[in-house]
């Protein structure tokens, strides 16, 4: 024999959750049963049970009512802006679903290194955000291998960076491509000359770190720079810092053409070893490879192509 199983008022009211939070709402915003069951179309047993049932479900008494008032508990007090965010993130879903709007509001954290962030993304950013009143974005500035493992770990939802990776967790989009120089103060080169791959001896090298992520750009190119051998190395953690010991001349460095395009026209900063080409790189917008948020990454990546570095 099969036996029916009964539905107990907890899972009646998982059931109907939302339609019992519009009442409990209604009830909590006038104070007053009658008029809150007729702001949601039910009589006034069907109300109470509702508002009976939401109790039940939550161990808790939400309302204190005599024949003559009705009022809040501290456990309905503390339910109502809960309650509150619940239905209008059911509506936004509602008004997603209807076409209504576009795109829910979305917030994104987009890492880049502090000197692109200053001079090419912040600025950006009132245009990225025009168009997108649905979006916010907050910034976050640090060295390539930390963003990328700040979006494996969901820390960034993207980040803009040209530091390589083979992680197949992470895509991205290309954006720019990347070109390197080779550069030193002319007043250095000019008491320091560097000219033949034995002068390298005499020279200090700056680098954002001892793995060489910016020299190898030019050691891996093709010709003398493989053979070049530097009395010592200084790590400096950021391009900013490079140009600038640089500019002092406190040694030769490999730098972003574009970071260094004013200083190269200006004299500040000479190309050693010209006719030796750099390998080049690209800026990419990286981010999870399973986000759902992709053709949003996808968009903005247009519109940062489209923007000169600087």
């Amino acid at each position: 024999m099969q036996h029916s199983q009964s539905v107990s008022p907890a899972t009646k009211g998982s059931l109907t959750s939302v339609d019992t939070l519009r009442c409990f709402v209604a009830a909590a915003r006038t104070l007053n049963f009658r008029q809150a069951a007729r702001a949601v179309s039910l009589g006034p047993t069907a109300f109470s049970a509702r508002i009976r049932m939401l109790e039940e479900q939550l161990g808790q008494r939400l309302f204190s009512r005599t024949t003559r008032s009705v009022s809040l508990t501290s456990a309905g007090l503390a339910l109502v802006p809960a309650a509150e965010h619940c239905l209008e993130a059911v509506a936004q879903c509602e008004r997603i679903g209807n076409g209504a709007i576009e795109h829910a509001p979305t917030v994104l954290t987009v890492g880049t290194r502090q000197e692109l962030g200053m001079s090419w993304l912040l600025p950006l950013r009132k245009r990225l955000l025009k168009n997108r009143p649905w979006l916010e974005m907050h910034l976050y500035f640090s060295s390539g291998p930390d963003l990328l493992l700040r979006v494996r770990t969901l820390e960034l939802d993207c980040a803009i960076t040209s530091t390589q990776f083979n992680d197949p967790k992470l895509d991205a989009f290309t954006l720019h491509r990347e070109d390197y120089v080779f550069i030193g103060a002319p007043a250095l080169l000019a008491t320091q000359p560097l000219r033949h791959p034995a002068d390298a001896g005499h020279h200090v090298l700056l680098d954002a770190a001892p793995d060489l992520p910016l020299y190898r750009y030019y050691r891996d190119a093709a010709g003398i720079a493989s053979r070049l051998h530097f009395a010592r190395s200084v790590f400096l953690g950021s391009i900013a810092a490079i140009r600038y010991v640089a500019l002092e001349q406190g040694g030769v460095a490999v730098l972003p053409e574009y970071f260094v395009r004013d200083d190269l026209r200006a004299g500040r900063l000479r190309r050693i070893f010209p006719k030796v080409v750099p390998l080049s790189d690209s800026f990419r917008l990286v981010f999870r490879a399973n986000d759902g948020r992709r053709p949003i990454f996808e968009a903005i990546a247009r519109d940062l192509a489209q923007a000169s570095l600087r």
